[in-house]
């Protein structure tokens, strides 16, 4: 037989109801999980912003304190019950949804009832014993929930951002250590899916981690953005409820809870309390970021396609059978995935903009769908950056005797001759390689443009990526050497070159 489960009551200004008698949330929480079973996805798959808003109260209980607002022993508990969250224990009991009616009011009764069950315990009390440590007047003391939720977002995205920003790193430096393994094999560039001019395959993935390193910049640039909050602003912006000495109180001892030095109060508390700015930056500076990350894992399908039939340039690693039909079949399964976490990253952004646009007056009642939003995309994203990194370009190589073989028989090489047979006579040898498949090398010695040793020279795999680093291109290309070849030509080939 089953063990009957044991309750307690709780009251509310609606009426009563029974909580299990070992939850550390109360009825304020049972009525948000009733009235809002909608996506079953509670607050505690997002972790940081758990974290944050134990930070933001234990916060508030020391300038309560110090304030002189709330006793000594009350704020000792809540400060110990709050830094239990901090530390990660009890996670499993913030169980509202992420999306609920009430601007987050719903997520803040959960908090402030987890952590006066929680100080409960400690002090030794049975849960429910408001009385002595209330929900309202204690835990919540100088607040609300439209300055505590707000800014226990932005610094929840600061603590995801942070740890983006640290995976992104690792994905540059990834991409670095490519570009030097890779830094010697030469290959044809392509622009608009056409044979270009050569380069090395090290170009590319160097390019690649310069791309990622620029969105970790504008990561960054978000971050002093989430760090000014509207702490003390309580219902409108007013601070009606709270001593005007809490508000500089409670940002300070936040600044030493966190570590963020440069948290600040907002100025203007009315407009900080309504405005929602700082979530459209951070999401379309998480677009960007994932869109051009796309597009990479769109470049590497591409560079990795066949492996007969396509480019073929690189192997990515092996993850997975890719067919249940067609034996042998290996797809590219990590970009895929990185794809759609892009996609979904791109209609993100599409909420979060509409919910800020729908926000009235002194308050905006959607900034839950703006936070499930904006974790959803910090946390996916950085993911993908994982995944992408671990088990795929870690194992990357490249094809080098096919690309050399390409580069050889490429027309494309005929752009690096230019400056010395001119453009018209280059475009003519260009058009009878690609008849003849013969060699545009073979063919500019044939025709006397040049000697064997000046084209050799010209066509160091160096000279045609334009890696001026390598000391051997040096004297190659110098001015004396340009206006030997140069004095060589037909007046014809100069004026072309001229024009």
């Amino acid at each position: 037989m089953a063990e009957q489960q044991e309750f307690r009551v709780e009251r509310d200004s609606l009426g009563e109801k029974e909580i299990p008698a070992d939850a550390y949330w109360g009825i304020h929480t049972a009525r948000a999980v009733e009235n809002f079973a909608i996506s079953r996805r509670p607050i505690s798959v997002y972790p940081d912003l758990i974290r944050a808003y134990a930070q933001v109260k234990q916060a508030a209980a020391r300038a309560n304190r110090e304030i002189g607002v709330l006793d000594a022993e009350r704020a000792e508990l809540i400060d110990r019950a709050a830094q239990d969250i901090v530390d990660g224990k009890l996670l499993d009991q913030f169980i509202v949804g992420v999306i609920q009616g009430g601007a987050g009011t719903s997520t803040n009764m959960n908090v402030n009832e987890v952590i006066a069950n929680r100080a409960l315990e400690l002090a030794g009390r049975p849960f429910g014993d408001y009385e002595y440590m209330s929900v309202n007047d204690h835990v919540n003391r100088s607040q609300s929930t439209n300055d505590t939720y707000p800014s226990a977002v932005k610094l929840g995205l600061v603590h995801s951002v942070d740890r983006l920003v640290q995976e992104y790193t690792l994905l540059q430096d990834s991409f670095r250590q490519k570009g030097r393994e890779f830094k010697h094999v030469l290959k044809i560039g392509r622009t608009q899916l056409q044979d270009a001019v050569p380069m090395t395959l090290g170009q590319e993935f160097n390019g690649f981690a310069t791309t990622v390193g620029e969105d970790i910049e504008r990561l960054r640039d978000i971050k002093p953005l989430l760090l000014e909050l509207n702490l003390g602003a309580t219902a409108i912006g007013t601070g009606i409820t709270a001593d005007p000495a809490y508000a500089p109180a409670v940002i300070r001892h936040l600044r030493e809870i966190t570590g963020y030095d440069s948290l600040v109060t907002a100025t203007d508390l009315i407009e900080a309390t309504s405005d929602t700015g700082v979530f459209m930056s951070l999401s379309g500076a998480m677009k960007r970021t994932a869109m051009k990350l796309s597009k990479i894992c769109n470049d590497l399908r591409l560079l990795s396609s066949g492996p007969q039939a396509g480019l073929g340039e690189i192997n990515l690693p092996a993850r997975q059978a890719g067919s249940s039909i067609m034996p042998g079949k290996v797809n590219p399964v990590i970009p895929e995935a990185v794809n759609q976490v892009a996609f979904v990253i791109a209609g993100a952004d599409v909420t979060v903009s509409m919910a800020s646009e729908a926000g009235q007056l002194q308050l905006n009642a959607f900034e839950p769908v703006m936070l499930h939003s904006l974790m959803q995309n910090s946390t996916w994203l950085r993911r993908a950056a994982r995944t992408l990194r671990v088990n795929c370009i870690d194992g990357i190589t490249a094809n080098e005797a096919k690309l050399a073989d390409q580069v050889s028989s490429s027309v494309g090489v005929v752009t690096a001759l230019t400056p010395f047979i001119g453009y018209t006579e280059a475009a003519k040898l260009a058009k009878e390689a690609l008849l003849s498949k013969a060699s545009i090398a073979d063919l500019v010695v044939e025709r006397g443009l040049l000697n064997r040793e000046r084209v050799d020279a010209i066509l160091q795999p160096a000279i045609l990526s334009g890696d001026v680093t390598e000391t051997s291109a040096i004297p190659v290309l110098s001015p004396e050497l340009i206006r030997s070849m140069q004095s060589e030509l037909d007046a014809a080939d100069l004026d072309d070159l001229r024009s």
